[in-house]
């Protein structure tokens, strides 16, 4: 997938104009945010994500030894384990799969480091055949390959109406609206194709140390199809998803479905170990295991390291009252929402998404639901910072939080400038006492007007209050 979030405040504009979008973004807060609230009534949620972030600390401050050990137990196992640098070379990795295997058709489940690979664009240069299976993923691939908008539901930016046209128009099939109905439709097209495929694609969300083991994690089993059929199976995940036991992928499986679906528990759970045996009554011929560096050994022992711990829940995004307006494509990468604000940066350069750390409220709400306790707008700050001091931001910005930070170390002039400060936007708001149009500040006032204050600063008002013998501060209008 390239990079396109260079144009995160352009592309966010033409979303908020999307009336379509604004309402099928609903159904991220009537759908995701009230099932998961309900779902983690059921756990004890603070301990248990303290719990999951001790033992994903655990994993990423040995991440060396946790990954040498998979890759010994996974070897002995039968699976050939390949690491790649780059998205490019594991892309490249994977071709190479394909053609030692003379390999014409491969299916995939959702997988977002295959994203990051652009692996279906690689496959279908070299004439493989590349079918996404998971059914919000097939439906942006028949859809002029568009990307995903979610990292949970690819889809969630469309409505049943605009698929059941789109299947209409792809199948050549009479329009169906019912969602039992298209759902048929969608596995009597993509059968034949489990059928017939010599490789399946999947991801990892995990990947067990002590037991060499992949693990998947669906809510369709079209994973099950993808690495039970073919004849091979490659597995292409992030170094930073290994857990060193079992143990602690049973805590992560308590958070993980709660977190990203609001469910206790996913429709379908997959734990791989090794390819086909002999006896064995399904399985691939041959494993392989692409584990993918692509920019994060960087964030090792460094101040985003935090951001290792993520589980590609999407609870964050969720939430976040940005993504909630703007939808993840007005990210422009694989990574949407507060997540994708600091993986983005993080693994593409900061200079080419120079506006995601800008593109957060700081409400702390991702912090508050995020499942392994990742301070993402403490790390979304700390993007700002070195931002200010590479000099990425506009020059009239940087002047005017340099002045600002002037001023506001300084208490005497401080008070001097917000005295005379209030005075004038009193004056400005006139009669309607609001201002439609601010100085500095025309971002603002061009969608909405700002009520103008009184006229004396708070520390005006909190001194008229003494005076006249009061203890309390003055309450603001509304509070």
């Amino acid at each position: 997938m390239q990079v396109q979030s260079m144009h995160f405040k352009a592309r966010a504009k033409e979303s908020l104009a999307n009336a379509r979008l604004q309402q099928n973004l609903t159904k991220l807060s009537t759908k995701f945010v009230s099932a998961r609230a309900v779902a983690m009534e059921s756990i004890n949620f603070p301990a248990t994500r303290a719990e999951l972030k001790v033992r994903r600390n655990r994993a990423l401050d040995d991440l060396d030894v946790w990954l040498e050990t998979f890759e010994r137990e996974a070897t002995r196992r039968g699976v050939t384990v390949l690491y790649a640098e780059t998205t490019r070379d594991a892309a490249r990795l994977v071709a190479e799969i394909a053609r030692r295997h003379d390999v014409k058709k491969v299916i995939k489940t959702k997988s977002m480091v295959s994203e990051e690979m652009r692996l279906n664009a690689v496959l279908g240069e070299m004439g493989v055949q590349s079918i996404e299976t998971d059914l919000g993923e097939y439906i942006l691939q028949i859809n002029d390959n568009e990307p995903p908008s979610h990292i949970i539901a690819p889809v969630v930016h469309k409505d049943k109406e605009e698929i059941a046209d789109l299947f209409a128009r792809t199948h050549a099939r009479a329009r169906l609206t019912e969602i039992p109905q298209m759902t048929r439709e969608a596995r009597d097209v993509l059968r034949p194709h489990f059928m017939s495929a010599d490789m399946g694609v999947t991801g990892g969300n995990f990947l067990i140390a002590e037991t060499g083991s992949v693990v998947l994690v669906t809510n369709e089993g079209n994973e099950g199809m993808c690495t039970v059929m073919p004849r091979v199976h490659v597995a292409v995940t992030g170094i930073e998803k290994v857990l060193p036991t079992l143990e602690d992928l049973a805590v992560a499986m308590r958070l993980l479905p709660r977190s990203a679906t609001g469910q206790s528990m996913s429709n379908y759970f997959s734990l791989l170990t090794g390819h086909r045996a002999e006896g064995d009554g399904d399985g691939p011929e041959d494993m392989y295991v692409v584990l993918v560096d692509g920019g994060r050994t960087g964030l090792i022992g460094g101040e985003f390291q935090e951001m290792l711990r993520c589980i590609r829940c999407g609870a964050c995004m969720n939430h976040c009252p940005v993504y909630q307006k703007v939808g993840g494509h007005a990210y422009g990468w694989v990574y949407p929402g507060p997540m994708g604000s600091v993986l983005t940066p993080s693994y593409v350069g900061l200079d080419k998404a120079v506006d995601l750390p800008q593109a957060a409220t700081l409400c702390g709400e991702c912090n508050s639901v995020c499942p392994v306790g990742i301070p993402i707008s403490d790390l979304l700050r700390k993007l700002r910072e070195k931002q200010m001091d590479r000099h990425l931001r506009p020059l009239a910005e940087r002047i005017g939080l340099a002045v600002w930070g002037f001023v506001a170390v300084r208490p005497a002039l401080y008070g001097l400038v917000t005295k005379l400060a209030v005075r004038v936007l009193e004056t400005m708001g006139g009669r309607s006492r609001s201002i439609s149009r601010l100085p500095f500040g025309q971002g603002w006032t061009a969608t909405r007007e700002m009520p103008a204050p009184v006229g004396r600063t708070f520390r005006e008002l909190y001194a008229a209050q003494r005076s006249h013998g009061g203890d309390r501060a003055p309450r603001s209008a509304g509070s």
